[in-house]
């Protein structure tokens, strides 16, 4: 089961020490989502638990997926010299719709542990400006995550 998994996201059983990933769009946005939580030196339980959520929320799947999805972006992520690979793989796969979405997503991990922290806040603009999200609708974004989390 968990090599079918592996097989969904690009992952093959035998790279399970040296993995080698195939990125998608769904993968790409799932390391950048990793990268904006890992961005202040330390992923919390609450983080993980709101990366996980908005996984199986936004992208229709199953808590195993998920979790497979989860592992494989932290991978990816860690693996990444910058984040260019991820968000050219975006900029040419996702509309602007999904590219908006996206940049809500990364807001939702940026307060995910009840804190902003500037070098989150800073990925979220870089990724925003690298995938053409102007200044205005990263903010107005912004300002929906704070009135929908209150």
């Amino acid at each position: 089961m968990l090599d079918q998994i592996k097989s969904l996201f690009g992952l093959s059983p035998q790279d399970a020490g040296a993995t080698k990933i195939e990125l998608d769009k769904n993968l790409a946005a799932a390391a950048l989502m990793v990268h904006v939580i890992a961005a202040d030196g330390q992923i919390t339980p609450e983080e993980e638990v709101k990366l996980r959520a908005v996984l199986r929320e936004h992208y229709v799947m199953g808590d195993d997926d998920a979790s497979a999805l989860e592992e494989a972006a932290k991978t990816a992520q860690e693996d990444a010299v910058d984040m260019y690979r991820f968000t050219s793989i975006l900029k040419d796969q996702m509309d602007e719709s999904e590219r908006l979405a996206l940049v809500e997503d990364l807001w939702e991990m940026v307060f995910a542990d009840g804190k902003i922290h500037e070098f989150e806040d800073n990925v979220v603009w870089r990724v925003a400006e690298l995938i053409g999200i102007q200044s205005r609708e990263r903010m107005v974004l912004k300002q929906r995550v704070l009135a929908r989390i209150g």
